[in-house]
């Protein structure tokens, strides 16, 4: 089984390429804090591992546009790696997230929009502030404040 769910900040805003054949890729990279690691003593900031992340289709283009640098982002997907030879001639190789689902994390006020928002790769619709909420799909008994995440 190859699945990834990370929550991490854009560390610059998505970057929109388009292939030959014509389809849309973004790219972008996300800061996720590692959760039990020591803070940097020079900065005294939490330890992040800096992973880069690919879209594809429709979900490049709604990370395109709805995505920022600072943003708190959600993301399901997979480990992917490849290989290819630079133009030194030397070979590189690659590890990189390709996102299958994201969606906007975190409250309105940390973000400035409504959190509700997120895109599905094709499994589902993109959907603006219609999303039930965490709790709603837990039960009818349990608030958002009771979800640890």
């Amino acid at each position: 089984m190859n699945k990834v769910v990370l929550i991490g900040r854009l560390t610059r805003d998505p970057e929109l390429r388009t292939t030959q054949a014509g389809t849309p890729v973004c790219t972008f990279t996300v800061a996720v804090d590692r959760r039990f690691a020591r803070r940097d003593e020079n900065s005294n900031q939490p330890t992040a591992d800096f992973i880069p992340i690919v879209t594809w289709g429709k979900t490049a283009e709604f990370c395109n546009q709805y995505f920022a640098k600072g943003r708190l982002i959600g993301i399901d997907g997979r480990i992917q790696t490849r290989n290819y030879e630079a133009q030194d001639g030397t070979k590189r190789y690659v590890t990189e997230v390709i996102a299958e689902a994201v969606e906007f994390v975190g409250s309105k006020r940390d973000n400035g929009i409504d959190s509700g928002n997120s895109y599905n790769n094709g499994y589902g619709n993109q959907t603006e502030n219609g999303l039930e909420s965490r709790a709603d799909a837990l039960g009818p008994n349990v608030s958002n404040e009771e979800i640890p995440f």
